[in-house]
Formats: C-alpha cells, sequence, structure tokens
C-alpha cells in the first residue's frame, strides 16, 4: 500500500512540477501575442494547464516504462525519450479534443506547429532532484 501512495505522491508532485516550469512560456506567449494587454486571456494558465496535462501523459508514460526504477536512476538520454512519447501523446490528445476547427490557412501548418512544439518542450529532461 505504501507503495502505491509513493507512486501517487510522486505523480502529483511530477504534474505540478510540470506546471510551475511551463508557467512562464505562457507569460512569453502572452507578452508576444498581447503586449499591451488588451487581451482578456490568462496567459499564466496558457502556460500551466498544458504543463500540467503534459506531466500528466509523462507520469503515464514513465509508470509504463520505467517500472520498478525511480527516476533518478534512469539515464537523462532515456527520460528524454520517454519526454518525447509524452509529447507525442498530449499532442495525439490535443487532437482528439477538437480544438483545432477554425483556423485559417493551410491545414498541415497548425499541426506541425503543436507536434513539434509539445514534443521539444516535453522532451527535455526536468531537473535533477534529490
Amino acid at each position: 500500500m505504501k507503495t502505491w501512495l509513493k507512486r501517487i505522491r510522486g505523480a502529483l508532485m511530477m504534474r505540478v512540477i510540470w506546471a510551475v516550469a511551463w508557467m512562464p512560456i505562457g507569460l512569453l506567449i502572452g507578452m508576444i501575442i498581447d503586449p499591451d494587454g488588451a487581451m482578456d486571456e490568462p496567459w499564466i494558465a496558457v502556460g500551466t494547464l498544458p504543463g500540467f496535462f503534459a506531466g500528466v501523459c509523462f507520469s503515464v508514460v514513465l509508470g509504463i516504462a520505467a517500472r520498478r526504477q525511480r527516476l533518478d536512476e534512469v539515464s537523462v538520454a532515456r527520460v528524454a525519450r520517454w519526454g518525447m512519447g509524452a509529447g507525442l501523446l498530449l499532442s495525439f490528445l490535443w487532437f482528439l479534443s477538437g480544438d483545432q476547427d477554425g483556423r485559417e490557412g493551410p491545414l498541415w501548418v497548425l499541426p506541425v506547429v503543436v507536434i513539434s512544439a509539445l514534443t521539444l518542450l516535453t522532451t527535455v529532461p526536468p531537473p535533477a532532484h534529490s
């Protein structure tokens, strides 16, 4: 029972860490898109929510791939590959949500941008902690 509680706690902490790490990305997007603050977008949420869901996907991929290993026992290259898998999973979930309607321009641009951005952002290995 304690093992499951430790895993659940670790997965929750992973989600929070990813959400906090992605928060500045939302603020940066807000500064670029809306420099004068005219839009009513909560730019912190623009980075935090995808970061939280990236943490969820990473926790799932880590739970399946690592099995009995702790995160600090795995090589950085393997963690980066698992992060890439989490980004691809998150991109797939985004497409299932149907959030790509109402776009202008070529149909391939938005999927390429979303898949490459999410995959790149989740491939960056998490900071080591003791």
